[in-house]
């Protein structure tokens, strides 16, 4: 048997397999926001305290990417996504039947994040091994299923919810998205053995400048970026817009990252990735000026588009920047860590935002926290690669 080498055909099935991953898991975590409402009229509760869901499963999966990362890169993927697999079934099988909140956010977090933990920074380190020569088009193609799945998927659980109920959505979902994962596990392979220098070590990358900025700059965005997801569609809802139309604007979000994704990714072909990175920084931040003006649904389209070019670029670009500055052969192990930063700032940016909608009646001091800290993201983002 010839030995498999990188930038074949071979890895375009990793590819195959790592796009139908992230379609299936981030769609799932990213309709949170149809649920939102349903829910929190159920339980009695605020949004604030309903907004936990999502920050938890957030935090878990970007968590537990820093174990699911190391993992890949010592027992290879097919292990990681069969846990995975089985952990997004159990956990939506299991929120479907919960009498309380509480018990929710053990069984839909701790699922749904171990699901997505098993699902992104494995397969993003898989691809960027698979390929060399074109590897920031592979990851670019293997994360617009991140996009995809989120438009697919938002508009069809708000649907879904409208015809059976949160709960029997959960199942359907929770089915459906562990058969799928399941199936993943089981054509994905590990990359073959690379030559070249030897990738950062986590102890000699925690240490270094550029990998600190990219911590921090990625954490300020993580705040901001991940409130529209589950806030947007009740914003829109308070404005008149109904209830599927208001969820796919979460959807429009997905769509447009798909754009980001590819059309970024070639412009990094020219520009180099850390820049082009910087661009989608500076377009994420930015956006939240459109959501702050108000206005009406096309406001909010203009918003959604802008937000998902630059999320899809930060998607796509993010593994792209730490493989050309810190090494392939540990991938997911420092993806895994730095993505720690995004989960640690989503854990705090939908629950606060809640809470303050809350207690304000309006969604205008949330807006604009989110327009600040998403610009103080991009000016730390400047500082890589540049000597101190």
């Amino acid at each position: 048997m010839r030995p498999a080498v990188v930038d074949s055909g071979r890895g375009w099935v990793m590819v195959t397999a790592a796009f139908a991953a992230m379609f299936t898991a981030f769609g799932i975590a990213y309709s949170f926001g149809a649920f939102l409402e349903p829910m929190a009229e159920e339980f009695g509760s605020g949004r604030g305290a309903t907004s936990v869901f999502f920050a938890l499963t957030s935090l878990s999966y970007f968590g537990f990417g820093a174990l699911s990362g190391v993992a890949v890169d010592r027992y290879g993927p097919r292990r990681v996504l069969l846990v995975g697999g089985i952990a997004l079934g159990a956990g939506l099988a299991a929120t479907s039947q919960v009498g309380a909140l509480w018990i929710g956010l053990l069984t839909y977090g701790l699922g749904v994040g171990i699901g997505v933990a098993c699902a992104y920074v494995p397969m993003v380190a898989v691809v960027g091994g698979w390929f060399e020569r074109r590897r920031t088009l592979a990851i670019g193609v293997a994360v617009t299923g991140i996009g995809l799945g989120t438009f697919a998927v938002a508009p069809l659980a708000a649907a879904l919810i409208d015809e059976n109920g949160w709960r029997d959505t959960h199942l359907v979902l929770g089915l459906a998205g562990g058969a799928v994962l399941l199936v993943c596990a089981a054509v994905v392979a590990p990359p073959p053995v690379q030559t070249g220098p030897a990738a950062l070590t986590l102890g000699e990358a925690v240490r270094n400048r550029d990998y600190r900025r990219l911590y921090l700059a990625m954490g300020l965005m993580g705040v901001a970026m991940f409130v529209p997801f589950v806030h947007l569609p009740g914003y829109a809802q308070r404005a008149g817009v109904d209830e599927v139309a208001a969820a796919a604007l979460v959807g429009v979000i997905g769509a447009a990252s798909v754009v980001g994704r590819l059309v970024l990714g070639a412009v990094a072909a020219r520009t180099g990735p850390t820049r082009a990175l910087q661009g989608c920084f500076l377009a994420m931040g930015a956006s939240f000026a459109l959501w702050g003006i108000g206005g009406g649904y096309g406001v909010l389209l203009a918003f959604a588009v802008v937000l998902g070019v630059g999320y899809g670029g930060f998607v796509a670009l993010g593994p792209a920047v730490v493989a050309e500055r810190f090494g392939t052969t540990r991938l997911g192990g420092l993806l895994g860590v730095l993505y720690t930063s995004v989960g640690i700032g989503s854990a705090f940016g939908a629950p606060l935002a809640g809470v303050t909608i809350d207690a304000s009646g309006s969604y205008g001091p949330a807006i604009a926290g989110c327009l600040v800290l998403g610009l103080a993201a991009y000016l730390t983002v400047l500082g890589v690669g540049r000597r101190a």
